[in-house]
């Protein structure tokens, strides 16, 4: 099963939020609808980067790689080389 790692923007803060997902386009649906916790209170948001895996377990390893960056460079570079595909 595809699962998607993506990174969405905040358009009020201008904050990252970082997660997986198996549909999405649900997903981001379920983000701009106040239906996270984490980013209700930051809504709309944009989604600026993801990627493709080919399983759960590499969808969460993905995702820690990218939290660990922490805002660094190689965050910088998902964001403004990556893009949305």
């Amino acid at each position: 099963m595809i699962f998607f790692v993506y990174i969405l923007q905040s358009m009020k803060d201008k904050r990252y939020y970082i997660g997986y997902t198996s549909n999405l386009e649900q997903r981001l649906i379920f983000h701009n609808n106040g239906l996270n916790t984490s980013t209700k209170n930051r809504r709309p948001l944009k989604l600026v980067y993801f990627e493709e895996v080919l399983s759960k377990s590499e969808a969460i390893k993905r995702e820690r790689k990218i939290k660990s960056y922490k805002g660094g460079n190689e965050f910088k570079k998902l964001i403004n080389n990556g893009g949305v595909a």
